[in-house]
C-alpha cells in the first residue's frame, strides 16, 4: 500500500511547489497596484469667475497762457512798478489731487533776487499770485468772479524751494486761474554824475523760471 501510493503523493507535492511562486507574485502585485493608487490618486475642484479689468489713472497738471503769459519778458520795470501775467493750470488727469505748490528758479542779477542787508532790506523782485474762481481779463485784470491770494509777497530768493499755493484737494478737472504779479519794491537810490550806486537795481535783469507742481491724492482702500 505504502508504495503504491507515494508517486501520487509526490506529483502533489511538485504540483504545490509550482504554483507557489506564481501565488506570491500575484500578492506582490496586488499590493504594488494598491499602494499605486493610494499615493497618486486625489480630488480636484476648480471655479471660475467673469475676467476682471484693472486699470489706473492718471496725473497730469497742464500750463496754459491766459493772454501773453510767460512768453513775453517784463522789461524797463521801475521801482514800485507791478506788472501781471496769466496763466491757468488745469489737473488734467484722471486722479484728484492735491498740494498745489510753486517754485521759482532765478539766474542773473543778485540785487534782483536777493533782498539787500539794511537799510536797504527789500530791493529783490517780489512775486505774489492771485486765484480766481472764474477767467481773468488779461488786458484789464478784472475778475469777474471771487479772488484770493494764494501767495502772499514773497522775495524770489524764498521761492528756490516750493511755496504752496493750495494745501488741499484738487478734483480731476478741475482749472487753477492764476494771475502773477511781479513787483520791483518801492526804494531810494541816487546817481552821481551818472555813476550809478554800487549795489543798485538799475540796469540790471534776472531769469525767472517757474515751476508748478502737485501730487497724488491720498491713496483709498474701497470695498464692494
Amino acid at each position: 500500500m505504502t508504495a503504491h501510493h507515494a508517486p501520487h503523493h509526490t506529483e502533489n507535492r511538485r504540483r504545490r511547489a509550482a504554483w507557489r511562486p506564481v501565488a506570491v507574485a500575484a500578492v506582490g502585485a496586488a499590493l504594488v497596484v494598491g499602494t499605486g493608487f493610494g499615493v497618486w490618486a486625489s480630488l480636484n475642484a476648480t471655479a471660475t469667475g467673469t475676467a476682471e479689468t484693472v486699470s489706473s489713472g492718471t496725473l497730469k497738471l497742464t500750463l496754459a497762457a491766459n493772454g501773453v503769459g510767460f512768453s513775453q519778458g517784463i522789461t524797463n520795470v521801475a521801482p514800485g512798478d507791478i506788472v501781471n501775467r496769466y496763466v491757468d493750470l488745469a489737473n488734467s488727469g484722471t486722479l484728484d489731487a492735491q498740494s498745489l505748490t510753486v517754485q521759482v528758479g532765478a539766474t542773473g542779477s543778485g540785487a534782483l533776487i536777493t533782498d539787500g542787508v539794511a537799510p536797504a532790506t527789500t530791493k529783490a523782485l517780489r512775486v505774489t499770485i492771485t486765484s480766481c474762481t472764474t477767467n481773468w481779463a488779461p488786458t484789464t485784470g478784472i475778475c469777474s468772479g471771487t479772488t484770493s491770494i494764494v501767495l502772499a509777497a514773497t522775495p524770489v530768493s524764498g521761492l528756490s524751494t516750493a511755496a504752496s499755493l493750495i494745501a488741499g484737494a484738487i478734483p480731476a478737472g478741475t482749472v487753477a486761474h492764476l494771475q502773477v504779479s511781479t513787483q520791483l519794491p518801492d526804494q531810494t537810490e541816487t546817481t552821481v554824475n551818472g555813476n550809478l550806486p554800487a549795489t543798485t537795481i538799475q540796469g540790471q535783469s534776472a531769469v525767472l523760471a517757474y515751476t508748478f507742481g502737485e501730487v497724488q491724492r491720498t491713496s483709498t482702500t474701497t470695498n464692494s
